[in-house]
């Protein structure tokens, strides 16, 4: 009995210990810079800056990542179904060329940025970023209401969106 009781008290511990996820960005983040389609250098900031007033839907993904192209059918569903909603495509492809085909070739529609500074930058490191696709949604005021989802019928996602 006693080892069970040691047990659950270490098992609440560490439930109770569980790191709250944040709902607003890192001053890092904020500055790290990603490509756009013209080819300029933009922060993170400035992308947030474009979409302020609006929920944002922002979809870490790749081109080469199989995951991340069987979940762009239900990115475009949430699309459909969220239509004010800002879809924000963050790219982890191997080169700017792959990324814009990428585009192309599985039609997605959206802002897109290229993320220059990878998965171990100042944006990756704050997200934890540990898989794609990596989903995170911001409201109208700017506030992280999803920090991490993997997939995109995430019921946590359309709560958000509503």
């Amino acid at each position: 009995m006693k080892n069970v009781l040691k047990v659950l008290i270490v098992s609440l511990f560490f439930i109770s210990c569980k790191a709250q996820e944040p709902t607003e960005f890192s001053e890092k983040a904020l500055q790290d810079t990603f490509i756009t389609l013209k080819g300029e250098s933009v922060t993170f900031q400035s992308i947030l800056d474009a979409h302020k007033g609006k929920t944002v839907l922002i979809d870490i993904w790749a081109s080469w990542c199989g995951d991340c192209i069987k979940g762009m059918p239900k990115v475009k569903a949430l699309q459909a179904n969220y239509p004010d909603v800002s879809y924000v495509f963050l790219s982890l492809d191997k080169g700017v060329d792959n990324w814009k085909k990428g585009i192309k070739k599985f039609e997605v529609e959206g802002s897109h940025y290229f993320m220059q500074s990878g998965w171990k930058g100042d944006f990756g490191t704050f997200v934890n970023l540990d898989w794609i696709p990596r989903y995170m949604v911001v409201d109208k005021q700017g506030t992280i209401k999803v920090f991490k989802a993997v997939k995109a019928n995430d019921k946590q996602i359309k709560q958000a969106l509503q």
